[in-house]
């Protein structure tokens, strides 16, 4: 059964920063953004504009905002299938994103990635990947160059994954070579319509990490001042030489697994449980605890709503790649 809150919520001592509500509201919009663009992707879906699969991140928006709001510009990420809010989150601009979606030519890959195969350079996404696991092992990578950078990786990815060789192979690689790595499950407590209790040995994802001298924390996946701490010293470890960290981020996705599932699997009270703790709920609570005012609050509400709306008109207006003109670019120089 899943659990509707972690023990580990907020274990961190507040900064100054957690503090100051003007730094949280930008976060805060970034994470409606997030919601937002997995309504409208579901919505032209449903219309015929979306074609293939899709996996919404609705509910999870917490984890990738937190996260990469504790790294840098120049930071590497890596994404999995249910990869629009790692992007989002990162910095991909959403009508780039949503032309990509659309298969138009102004899509941040020109419109040939589709839903699960997004790459952004420009914003150090290495790219999301349809692979169960392929995200560690892509960031294992990129924990190479970053240890040569000075920067730091991040791989966000399932508890799904946590059952293939990827995740064992590049943790033991990762310590052996102290690499700057943050290693992000995303814990939403399903592997696409299976239970995770039922085939994850031990109990707990974050336990094994202690079998390669990792540190690790469960952290409240809901509760995007909690991961954002979480993530912020993980980040500094990696970039002081200690190495790499696995954040077993509690949450859980409001949707099926794709576009095609129901969710009927979850039990309802378990789903509601888990509604009633949305993710924009709690940091907005936390926001006017902090002293944002009503109005601030509202502000950045409706600047993301707009934010979207023009993202999908812009979207739905460009044109279709012209493959006698349009070439790849995504990995030009």
């Amino acid at each position: 059964m899943a659990r509707a809150q972690s023990a580990a919520a907020s274990a961190h001592p507040a900064s100054e920063e957690q503090q100051d509500p003007q730094s949280w509201l930008p976060r805060y919009q970034r994470m409606l953004v997030i919601r937002h663009f997995e309504s409208e992707m579901q919505h032209l879906f449903l219309r015929g504009e979306v074609h293939g699969t899709t996996h919404l991140s609705s509910g999870q928006e917490a984890v990738p905002v937190g996260v990469c709001s504790a790294l840098k510009p120049e930071d590497w990420i890596t994404g999995t299938y249910r990869g629009h809010g790692h992007a989002l989150a990162k910095g991909t601009d959403p009508e780039a994103l949503a032309a990509e979606m659309l298969g138009r030519a102004t899509g941040v890959c020109g419109g040939r990635a589709g839903s699960m195969n997004v790459i952004d350079l420009e914003h150090r996404l290495v790219g999301c990947f349809g692979i169960v696991g392929g995200s560690i092992a892509a960031a294992t990578g990129a924990g190479l160059t970053a240890a040569r950078e000075g920067g730091v990786a991040a791989a966000f990815f399932g508890d799904g994954a946590v059952n293939q060789a990827y995740f064992h192979e590049c943790l033991n690689f990762a310590a052996v070579r102290s690499l700057p790595i943050l290693f992000v499950c995303e814990n939403n407590f399903y592997g696409e319509f299976t239970p995770m209790s039922s085939v994850t040995a031990g109990g707990s994802i974050a336990a094994r990490a202690a079998a390669y001298g990792i540190p690790a924390q469960v952290v409240d996946g809901n509760d995007v001042f909690a991961v954002h701490g979480a993530a912020s010293e993980a980040a500094e470890r990696a970039r002081g030489g200690a190495g790499p960290t696995l954040l077993e981020c509690e949450t859980y996705r409001h949707f099926g697994h794709s576009k095609s599932d129901p969710g009927a699997y979850r039990p309802k009270d378990e789903v509601e449980r888990w509604l009633g703790r949305d993710p924009l709920d709690i940091a907005r609570a936390r926001l006017l605890e902090m002293g944002a005012s009503e109005a601030n609050v509202e502000g950045v509400e409706n600047a993301a709503r707009e934010q979207i709306d023009r993202a999908i008109e812009g979207a739905l207006a460009a044109p279709f790649p012209d493959p006698g003109e349009h070439v790849a670019t995504e990995f030009a120089p």
